[in-house]
């Protein structure tokens, strides 16, 4: 193994969002997953299983965190079926998209190439992962290619929790069944959702096994201890707690949004769907819903045509740009150091095609970049550093971390804030009652157990940090607002925890809501309401 790494990791993960019977009144949050997949997940796969084909007698490895309901989501037999119609429509729509553009070459090419990207899409899924991204994941992580971390079970921020241990262990807890259930293993390392960290959840990860996490820069350049290696070493918070923690480069994602916004590259927010009579889409748009990205784009962020050889030239620059600048952060720190260097580096999985078209071409030319650079550097995983450093006898330098978080300003300030503080209120209430009832019907049976056990899942999807979030964007002109919905999921939830409290206690239940709310919410079918127990 070199002695100098580079850790790439990407964290994917979507809310659970599944509008199944209303389908058509949820076209707009649906597309959120439906684009995702063609745009991040498959283009992610193809690149993984492309550089393991091409760079077979090279180690590289990529870390990759998926979250539970990101995995519940993508292996729902009804989402799947969603996804395949969703393809079909947006390959009707090229169809008439390529009659349309026939007298316009420049607006043709862009078409074709849209057409053709969405029929290899459906043959993709379809036929290559058979319909099984997850499975295909697994797959690579067994061939040694992806390192896999999980994370909590709806993506919490932890740090709102700290003082609820019950919480906290409820959401590891929950992440780690989940991801033994789709991977078969349990993982070295967890990812705290936006890297949010406070004092003393080292104690409860490593009370699971657990041997590794990510913090943000942050928490190491302001610790109140002196931090002998910076951010290229990991270190360890505690005496006789083994669990280490690396750190973030925190400039990594601000220089992936620079590259995005070049002039070159697509412009996203510009859609046929927002531009074309209702008529001219009616393959693709449900009758009378809202209109939604076709992902038919034909123009560059400069507002000229859309060129994509440019593009992917532009995109090969950027990923030089991005491989030199890491490399020479680790050589540098080698020398500086004269030991062993590791620099981490966080992707959002959105920068890979979601947010940015050409974020996946950049991500296999970052690949293809550090393993042919002849650089020394070698792309790896934290469990393959850790391994390294236990075999050398290298002890993590004892610190205290600071707490911190890689959204907003530092503190996930977007979480909590005048527009969506009313919610935490709400969160934090219902997890009380939880672990109270949780002890109350320790050995209930039959229905008690099952409102329980859905009780457990409405209050764990009430706690998912991404409700919080959407409100606090609804004024972001840079994205669609999901503000009014994400309000709506999150009172859903809540009622329906009420309902499950009010039912215990009264010790009745209407066993046909019961049924209509678990046949809506089906994440998490081994869900133990004991996970909020208080641990004796």
């Amino acid at each position: 193994m070199s002695s100098k790494n580079l850790v790439l990791l990407v964290v994917a993960h979507q809310p659970y969002i599944r509008h199944v019977e209303d389908e058509e009144a949820h076209a707009l949050e649906n597309d959120m997953l439906f684009n995702s997949i063609s745009n991040v997940y498959i283009p992610l796969l193809n690149t993984l299983r492309d550089a393991d084909s091409r760079f077979s007698g090279s180690r590289f490895k990529i870390s990759l965190v998926m979250s539970p309901t990101l995995c519940e989501m993508l292996s729902d037999e009804e989402i799947q079926e969603q996804y395949v119609a969703w393809l079909e429509r947006r390959i009707a729509l090229g169809e008439k998209e390529i009659a349309r553009c026939a007298d316009d070459g420049g607006m043709l090419l862009n078409a074709s190439e849209t057409l053709e990207k969405a029929k290899n899409d459906l043959s993709d899924f379809v036929e290559v992962y058979s319909r099984n991204i997850v499975k295909a994941v697994s797959d690579l992580a067994e061939a040694g290619r992806v390192e896999l971390l999980a994370t909590c079970g709806t993506f919490a921020y932890l740090p709102h929790y700290s003082d609820m241990t019950e919480v906290l262990n409820a959401q590891i807890e929950s992440g780690l069944c989940s991801h033994r259930r789709f991977f078969g293993s349990l993982p070295d390392g967890f990812y705290l959702p936006y890297l949010g960290y406070s004092v003393g959840i080292e104690r409860v990860l490593r009370s699971y096994g657990l041997n590794y996490s990510i913090v943000d820069g942050r928490s190491f350049f302001f610790s109140k201890d002196d931090v002998a290696d910076g951010i290229f070493s990991p270190v360890r918070c505690e005496k006789f707690n083994q669990l280490v923690f690396f750190a973030n480069d925190s400039e990594s994602f601000a220089e992936l949004r620079e590259y995005s916004e070049k002039g070159v590259f697509k412009d996203d927010s510009r859609d046929i769907a927002f531009d074309l009579p209702v008529s001219d889409l009616s393959d693709f748009l449900f009758e009378d819903s809202a209109r939604i990205p076709t992902g038919f784009r034909y123009y560059a962020k400069d507002s000229s045509l859309y060129d994509s050889a440019a593009a992917q030239k532009v995109a090969d620059e950027c990923a030089s740009d991005f491989v030199e600048k890491k490399v020479g952060k680790i050589v540098e720190a080698e020398k500086l150091l004269c030991k062993d260097s590791t620099l981490v580096c966080t992707v959002p999985a959105e920068m890979l095609g979601a947010c940015w078209s050409e974020g996946s071409s950049f991500f296999a030319r970052v690949i293809e970049k550090v393993v042919r650079g002849g650089s020394g550097v070698e792309l790896t995983g934290c469990a393959d550093v850790l391994r390294m450093l236990k075999v050398m006898k290298v002890e993590p330098q004892l610190i205290s971390l600071y707490p911190s978080s890689d959204s907003a300003d530092g503190f996930c300030e977007d979480s909590l804030d005048s527009s969506n503080a009313w919610m935490i209120r709400y969160a934090r209430k219902m997890s009380c009652r939880m672990i109270d009832i949780a002890d109350r019907f320790p050995n209930d049976t039959g229905l008690k157990i099952r409102l329980l056990n859905l009780g457990a899942k409405e209050l764990l999807l009430a706690q998912s940090g991404e409700w919080a979030r959407m409100v606090h964007s609804g004024d972001d002109d840079d994205c669609p607002c999901f503000a009014e919905y994400a309000e709506e999921q999150f009172k859903e939830f809540i009622k329906s925890f009420i309902i499950v409290y009010d039912s215990l206690g009264s010790n009745t239940v209407s066993t046909e809501w019961l049924t209509r709310i678990e046949r809506r919410h089906r994440l998490f079918p081994w869900m133990n309401f004991r996970i909020f127990s208080k641990k004796k």
